[in-house]
């Protein structure tokens, strides 16, 4: 299932939400420039949601690949049918937690699609092997590994959010929840392949910010405000 949102008749930005259901009050005023569509997660979210062709050590994410496959080749297409007066420049795709985690995956492997990643208390976690059993965060961390394989891709953009409150977790006991220490780790990666800080990749911390829709919305008033969508 899939909801628009448009304050325009023929926006040129188009953004693609995961987790689109819950995004009934969560947007503000829409500039006339942007369409949001927002897709529905179903049942096999846990399935869909996670990083193509590589599957989590639980076996997570099995069929991320084929939900790559449908937004690019079937979501798009039908989004241009709907609205053929729409000239689109730009797209952006977003997601909250493990939402995030597909965005972000399907952002950095379309650079020719997808312009903006927007990752909202993003699951960056996801790993290879279990905790304890010889886990490396500099190894078995899959999205942080794609990144450091993949290449720097010239007028890529990407937008982080976490809560400080996002949870309590902190497996290496340096006072930091790791959400927190997951995405500033994936920053770090993304600054080493040539993106800047503050030009291509934008940071919002919120203090006592929780792993919920209430601090998703105060991040997507930030989000939507970034020159991306202008």
């Amino acid at each position: 299932m899939l909801d628009t949102y448009s304050a325009g008749i023929s926006p040129t930005v188009l953004l693609l939400v995961n987790d689109g259901q819950e995004l009934a009050g969560l947007l503000p005023a829409l500039s006339p420039a942007v369409l949001v569509a927002g897709i529905h997660a179903g049942k096999h979210r846990r399935a869909e949601y996670g990083t193509a062709g590589v599957l989590d050590h639980q076996g997570q994410g099995a069929q991320a690949e084929s939900y790559t496959r449908f937004v690019i080749r079937e979501l798009l297409p039908f989004l241009q049918q709907q609205y053929p007066g729409m000239h689109i420049e730009r797209r952006a795709f977003a997601g909250f937690s493990l939402g995030g985690l597909s965005a972000l995956d399907i952002t950095w492997h379309y650079p020719d699609l997808f312009q903006l990643a927007g990752v909202f208390s993003g699951a960056l976690w996801w790993r290879s092997r279990p905790l304890g059993d010889g886990y490396r965060d500099d190894k078995d961390r899959i999205m942080h590994q794609l990144i450091r394989a993949g290449s720097y891709h010239a007028g890529q953009q990407f937008f982080f959010e976490c809560g400080t409150a996002d949870e309590t977790a902190d497996r290496n006991h340096n006072g930091v929840i790791d959400s927190i220490d997951d995405t500033r780790d994936l920053i770090k990666e993304l600054l080493l392949k040539g993106y800047k800080a503050d030009k291509d990749i934008f940071y919002l911390e919120i203090p006592g910010g929780r792993h919920d829709m209430a601090t998703w919305k105060t991040a997507m008033d930030v989000f939507l405000q970034l020159p991306f969508f202008y």
